[in-house]
Order: C-alpha cells, then sequence, then structure tokens
C-alpha cells in the first residue's frame, strides 16, 4: 500500500507522521534527530515511498539519509505553507500530519532541491562571503578605535590596509590599550586574508573551467567571483520559463494588491534566494556607470530616486544574465549531442 511521510524538522529532534493512501496516519511519533531513530519509524517502508518537509533549520542530513535510502523527498516551501502557518490547531503533530496530508493531495508546495555538486558550491562560495563580511567587519572596529582618539582615516592614510597605511597606525600616538586592539585586529584580519586567498584560488580554477562564466563576465559589472555566485544560487536555469520568473524567485518582483478594477504595485518581495539578489545589487552598483546602463539608471533616478533605479539596473541585469544562461546551455546541449549517421 502506498504510504506517504511529513516530517516536522527541527534542530534536535523531529516528528514524523506516515499517511497511508486513505488519509489514516498509521504512525506519528517524535524521535531524536539521527539515522538511526530515522530508520525504526519508516526503515520499513518501501524504496521511493515521498517524504515531505519544511525547508527548516539544518536540513541537509535529512535530505542525505533519505536519498541514501532510496525514498522520494520533497522539500516544501515553509512560506507557502499556508495550510500550518494558518492552522488554528498548531503543534508538531499536526504540522507533520500536514505535511503528508499535502504530499498525498498532491498540493504540496514544493522548492527545488539543488543537486550535490550545486549545493557543495554554494556552501564554499557562501563560506567566502561571510568571510569578506567579517573582514570588513574587522576593519570597521579599527576605523571606530581610530575616530575614538580624533585619528582620520582620510587624513594621512587613505587606505589603512597598505604598508604605507600600517605604518601610520603604527605611528600613531594612541594608548597602549588603543594599539593592542589595532594590532589584534589586524593580526585577525591577516590571517582572514590567507583564508580568502586560497578560496580565490580554487574559485579561480573552477571559473577558468566553467565556459558559463567567460558568457556571463562579458556583460557589465559581472566578474569571475560574481559569475559564479550567479550559477550557484541558479542552479538549472532551464527550469525558469522566464526571466520574470527567475527575477520573482530572487525576490525582485514588485508585491501585487489588486481587488476589482484596482491595483497597486508595492516594493519588491524580497521573498527569494538572499543571495542572488544580494550579489545583483553589488553588480547592479558597478553596472551603472557603465555606458549600457548609465543613461538608464539617471533617467530613472532622477524621476523615482536612486534605489529604485538601482533596483531596474538589477532586474535588467539579471534579464540578460538569464538569457546568456539559456544560450549557454543550448550551445552546451548542442555540442553534446550526438551526429546522427546518414
Amino acid at each position: 500500500m502506498q504510504a506517504y511521510v511529513g516530517i516536522d524538522v527541527h534542530r534536535r529532534r523531529s516528528q514524523i507522521a506516515v499517511m497511508d493512501g486513505g488519509g489514516r496516519t498509521a504512525v506519528n511519533r517524535n524521535v531524536p534527530n539521527g539515522r538511526e531513530t530515522l530508520r525504526e519509524v519508516i526503515g520499513d517502508l518501501p524504496v521511493g515511498t515521498p517524504v515531505a518537509f519544511e525547508a527548516a533549520f539544518g536540513w541537509g542530513w535529512l535530505l542525505e539519509l533519505l536519498q541514501d535510502q532510496g525514498f522520494e523527498p520533497h522539500l516544501a516551501h515553509p512560506l507557502q505553507c499556508r495550510a500550518i502557518a494558518a492552522a488554528r490547531l498548531k503543534n508538531d503533530k499536526v504540522d507533520a500530519e500536514t505535511l503528508a496530508h499535502l504530499l498525498r493531495a498532491d498540493l504540496l508546495p514544493e522548492a527545488w532541491i539543488a543537486p550535490p555538486h550545486v549545493r557543495q558550491q554554494r556552501t564554499i562560495l557562501r563560506h567566502r562571503a561571510q568571510l569578506v563580511r567579517l573582514r570588513t567587519l574587522l576593519r570597521n572596529r579599527i576605523h571606530a578605535v581610530l575616530a575614538d582618539h580624533g585619528f582620520d582615516r582620510k587624513g594621512a592614510a587613505r587606505n589603512c590596509w597598505s604598508a604605507r597605511g600600517r605604518a601610520w597606525m603604527h605611528e600613531l600616538p594612541l594608548p597602549a590599550a588603543a594599539h593592542m586592539v589595532v594590532a589584534d585586529l589586524l593580526e585577525t584580519i591577516d590571517a582572514l586574508q590567507q583564508v580568502i586567498d586560497r578560496l580565490d584560488t580554487a574559485l579561480t580554477q573552477t571559473a577558468k573551467a566553467d565556459p558559463r562564466v567567460k558568457a556571463l563576465t562579458a556583460l557589465p559589472g559581472i566578474g569571475r567571483l560574481t559569475a559564479l555566485i550567479i550559477l550557484a544560487e541558479v542552479g538549472d536555469v532551464s527550469r525558469f520559463g522566464s526571466a520574470r520568473k527567475l527575477a520573482s524567485w530572487a525576490g525582485l518582483t514588485p508585491t501585487v494588491r489588486g481587488s476589482d478594477r484596482t491595483v497597486r504595485y508595492g516594493h519588491i518581495s524580497k521573498q527569494g534566494d538572499p543571495w542572488l539578489r544580494w550579489i545583483m545589487c553589488e553588480a547592479a552598483h558597478v553596472a551603472k556607470r557603465s555606458p549600457d546602463y548609465i543613461d538608464f539608471y539617471a533617467r530613472i533616478a532622477h524621476r523615482r530616486g536612486k534605489k529604485i533605479a538601482i533596483i531596474a539596473v538589477v532586474r535588467k541585469l539579471l534579464t540578460r544574465a538569464y538569457h546568456v544562461l539559456r544560450e549557454a546551455d543550448e550551445a552546451a546541449r548542442d555540442t553534446t549531442e550526438p551526429c546522427s549517421l546518414p
């Protein structure tokens, strides 16, 4: 008999509900997270049994376990599971049953599960981005220490991180405690920089081996690292039917509230991939000064403001990136297809 499994995943424990084809709940247990405990509950189910779980904190181990056991994983979109969010009675048992029921009724709002190599690339690129953000935080802390004692970084040394800038900071008449803080922060920044440089070396080799990176870097504002992040976050671009759907997935389309003949458009939804949205905004700040976008940006900035103008450049740049990726995929598909013999 066909079974459907819903799992409400938490950090330490998970609620597992098993429902049969008629909608009767056969099992609904709360167990500690782990391979053995999961096998005890659903290990006897046949291979190919569908299993639904939400994209919550720490779901990667569960996905790998389900795939290893031969089950069919379904990743539920947490923001679109209104049957769970709007329920009057809401607890782990009800949530797990609801996931199993939505899966059985073919009403589960699913999110795309990236293949392993894409998930690995995302992990590396996000790790590098977090290290760069940490480096920026430490640099800002040094600026704060200098400003607290009346020294302007734009004075004697505009770049505090060059050899001349570090020599300038070393000679400043700071108290001993401030000198110690600056020295410790610089030491931590240097250690971070070594890790960032090592990652950059590996990512550069990856970028050289991917022809899609070369195609994307032809667009203004997109370098190798930006292209790699776009590829890792988008994954298979053919799953998007149009550039607008890709923009919606990135949270770059406006919210819409309509009733009868009245339609109001709001700000962008920001309900989508935050990493893709972030890197496209970074690229747009560079692209807005290129000949392709400078007039477009200036015209919208004069009429609507700089923030809306930047988002307009982001949308335009993402649309071009979408078509570049589609063309690159089609070209790769044509070269890999075997030639038919006459």
